[in-house]
């Protein structure tokens, strides 16, 4: 485990479990519900996690690319999809570290397990007076384009009372299985927990901010980069959690050429590099 303290903020992150934050917290308050001692960051509603080589789910595993069919481990099998991607589930390697910050790497190639994915990650989180400063990148390290996706993944602590607001240009209706099925215009947010609870919704036209109010303090994300435009939100009823999920494109959408506007998976070339970077900031 990785302790870091800088500013007003203090930080535990899981290198060997996926890189997952298990522990974020202001001036002494969780921001994000704690991951409980030992937990599996991947099936806990705590901490956060990224998001890669693509988001949110792929419907039947399938990733369609020039003509071909790749099949991707269904890893929700009530639900048939693939969902959230893969980093997740492998070791990080601690790359820098000091007090109020990190740097870490993954480096995957899932041709000996029969994955179509080549891709170097590089995480960094740096706790400093203006707030805490996450980026992500990614580069192709394949010998031919292929397309990606990043997002991350926050269950921020929901306290009675947490208002939320941001502004998008449209969202998406879901089936049973969170897939999107229609789009349609919106404004965005602003309201209580009325008008979250129960959420598990896309939204595209993101204009990259979002703030969660709550009765003790403010938080306010800036996205930017491959972030800047699509904002995931899951809110389930009646817990304690608020997910909003800054992602590089919509839940299947390489499945779903007719929602490809509103945010694709990124084709990179040999070499090429997708990236984000996330401002958290906190407000009395």
């Amino acid at each position: 485990m990785l302790e870091l303290a800088g500013a007003d903020w203090r930080a535990q992150l899981l290198p060997e479990q996926g890189a997952a934050v298990a522990q974020l917290a202001w001036r002494g308050q969780d921001v994000l519900v704690p991951l409980p001692l030992g937990a599996n960051p991947n099936a806990s509603f705590g901490g956060a996690f990224v998001m890669l080589p693509w988001t949110n789910r792929l419907d039947a595993g399938q990733l369609p690319v020039a003509g071909m069919v790749y099949q991707l481990p269904i890893n929700r099998p009530e639900d048939n999809t693939a969902i959230h991607g893969l980093a997740r589930d492998r070791a990080w390697l601690v790359e820098a570290q000091a007090p109020d910050r990190c740097s870490l790497l993954q480096d995957m190639d899932g041709t000996a397990e029969g994955l179509p994915f080549q891709y170097q990650a590089r995480l960094s989180l740096a706790l400093e007076s203006a707030g805490v400063q996450l980026s992500l990148t990614l580069t192709n390290k394949a010998e031919h384009p292929f397309p990606f996706g990043l997002g991350w993944h926050p269950f921020f602590l929901r306290l009675p009372g947490t208002g939320l607001r941001f502004h998008a240009s449209a969202l998406f209706a879901r089936d049973a299985r969170a897939l999107p099925v229609a789009v349609q215009p919106s404004d965005g947010l602003v309201g209580d927990e009325a008008a979250y609870e129960g959420l598990d919704t896309h939204f595209a036209g993101w204009d990259g901010v979002a703030e969660i109010l709550r009765p003790d303090f403010r938080l306010r994300l800036a996205a930017q980069g491959a972030w800047s435009r699509n904002l995931h939100v899951f809110a389930p009823g009646g817990g304690n959690v608020l997910c909003l999920e800054p992602v590089s494109h919509v839940p299947d959408a390489p499945n779903r050429p007719d929602f490809a506007g509103y945010g694709p998976l990124t084709m990179l070339a040999p070499g090429g590099t997708l990236g984000a970077s996330l401002l958290l900031t906190a407000e009395a």
